[in-house]
């Protein structure tokens, strides 16, 4: 059973360490594509844009780092793992996600109030094809973070949706833009500023389920009410009471308290601990342990 989780456990961070070496390939150079053409095309907004993916390589980075920290085996100071740190990382990259927007909305107000020339034609196909290529990646990566439940995958996936936005907005401008012609030089600009909120809402949408790993809130409720009812078709269960579910990386921790026939010997008692314990271990392979404490029924000792 243990090498059973250990495996799982190890091919997620496999799955999750591939995506993200994908991400930092594609970025690094959509960056460099977005830079060089908005430098000779005119148009601040996929400069803006650019910025934005350069900031993708180094959260990407920030994320490898978090999945390989997180997959480290427990120690002595650490005996639950170091699954804390996958959370940590997704906060470090909601964190440059917020700076990023801000940094993208200043430009956007200084190119806003600052005389410039219209944008060339050829930027616009090139940023549709960046935009179909973002939401590709971004399809990708969030499918691999539902598939290994990982904090931090997800937040490295509504990156690259965040900058499919950004590049989708710039798009909108420059079609304004060339549309209005003199007098509508700034429009691609506006579409950055507009571009920079929703980087700002969805790095608060990212930080949300961050923090609440790292306070160790309870997660879905679909998982505690599988978790219950695995322990409750053991045979010798007569009831739970209390019972809790904590992440920690890529894996849960339960504890759960399990009524039993008051009447029983501790070895009896025990054996029902350890059939409930496989039981949900075998149910969900994300599961690491399971902590039972047996409780007596009061009901049949009156």
């Amino acid at each position: 059973m243990a090498d059973s989780h250990k495996s799982s456990s190890h091919n997620s961070i496999k799955i999750g360490l591939r995506a993200t070496w994908i991400g930092i390939v594609i970025n690094l150079l959509l960056a460099i594509i977005k830079a060089l053409v908005g430098f000779f095309g005119n148009s601040y907004a996929l400069i803006a844009d650019a910025i934005e993916s350069t900031t993708d390589v180094f959260t990407s980075i920030i994320v490898w780092f978090g999945i390989k920290f997180a997959s480290k085996a427990p120690d002595p100071n650490h005996p639950y793992g170091h699954g804390k740190a996958e959370p940590l990382a997704a906060i470090v990259v909601s964190l440059c996600l917020l700076a990023a927007a801000l940094l993208i909305a200043r430009q956007s107000i200084h190119n806003i109030i600052t005389p410039h020339e219209l944008p060339s034609f050829y930027t616009l196909p090139v940023l549709l094809s960046i935009v179909l290529i973002k939401e590709i990646l971004f399809r990708y990566v969030n499918k691999v973070s539902a598939e290994i439940g990982s904090t931090v995958v997800k937040a490295d996936a509504w990156h690259h949706r965040s900058d499919a936005i950004t590049s989708a907005t710039a798009f909108i401008g420059i079609v304004i833009a060339l549309i209005g012609g003199k007098g509508y030089e700034g429009a691609d600009d506006w579409a950055a500023l507009i571009a920079s909120a929703f980087i700002v809402y969805n790095g608060i949408t990212i930080m949300r389920p961050a923090f609440d790993e790292i306070m160790d809130a309870a997660p879905s409720e679909e998982l505690l009410e599988e978790v219950r009812e695995g322990a409750l078709k053991v045979e010798g269960v007569r009831g739970l009471d209390k019972s809790f579910i904590r992440k920690m990386g890529f894996e849960f921790y339960v504890d759960l308290h399990v009524i039993v026939d008051g009447n029983l010997s501790v070895k009896e008692g025990h054996d029902i601990a350890h059939r409930v314990k496989d039981a949900i271990l075998f149910s969900n392979k994300t599961i690491n342990d399971v902590l039972i404490h047996i409780e007596p029924d009061n009901k049949l000792e009156a």
